[in-house]
Order: structure tokens, then sequence, then C-alpha cells
């Protein structure tokens, strides 16, 4: 017998928290809004359906939270600093771990190396205050 624990509400919350933020502050920077909601009808980043009851274990709920954290900071200073050759492998690591758990994310580190949009201006960007909606 196996005992497993269940993740939190807590992290399930988080895990749409940064995947929201993916779509939203990470995506507008790289890609065209008319790419970006092709995205959305694959399903990037949104986890398999047979993989859904399986990800809600305490373990596995933190490694998926590890890793879109992993590539959201990875993406941001690649951004600021520039590519270089140890952030291709905490990409393609953390790539992994997510496509592991069901969570499409079929990007390459190269994608990510030209900044096409500097501003992020974008209809996927939160808006700065609740009137700008």
């Amino acid at each position: 017998m196996k005992i497993v624990v269940a993740s939190t509400p807590e992290q399930e919350h988080h895990i749409t928290e940064l995947i929201d933020y993916m779509y939203s502050s990470i995506f507008p920077i790289y890609f065209e809004d008319e790419y970006i909601g092709k995205f959305e009808k694959w399903n990037v980043l949104e986890p398999k359906e047979e993989d859904v009851y399986y990800n809600r274990t305490l373990d596995k709920a933190f490694k998926v939270i590890s890793s879109l954290q992993a590539l959201i900071a990875v993406l941001e200073t690649i951004q600021e600093e520039g590519y270089q050759e140890y952030y291709g492998e905490l990409f393609a690591k953390n790539v992994q771990i997510l496509n592991e758990y069901g969570y499409l994310f079929p990007f390459t580190i190269e994608e990510f190396q030209s900044v096409n949009n500097p501003q992020g201006v974008s209809k996927y960007s939160k808006p700065a205050n609740k009137y700008l909606a």
C-alpha cells in the first residue's frame, strides 16, 4: 500500500497563476497575439485530461510549480541579460519535467532568444489598472 498526499488548493491555484503569468507577461514579449491565441487552442500549459488526477499529489504539484518558476526566471533573465548556454540546460530540464506531468510546452530556447515586442503590449497583457480594461 502506498500513501499519497494530495496537493493543496493553494498549490493548484499557484499553478494557475504561474500559467496565467506566462500568457500575460512572458508570451506577449516573444510572440504576436494571433500566435498566442493558437497556444490556447493547442492547450499549451494545460494538463492533459488523463494526467490531471495523477498530478494532484503534493510532490508532483511542487515539481510543476518549481518548473514553471524556473522557466519564468530563465526567460526573464534571457530578456534582460541575453542568452547563455547554462540557461538552455535549465530550460530543457524544466520543459522535460512539465511534459512528463502532462503540461504541454512545445517550445525550444531558441524561440525565446529574440524579443519581438519589447513593451509586451498585447491583448493578453494584464491592464495597469482596472479602469483600462
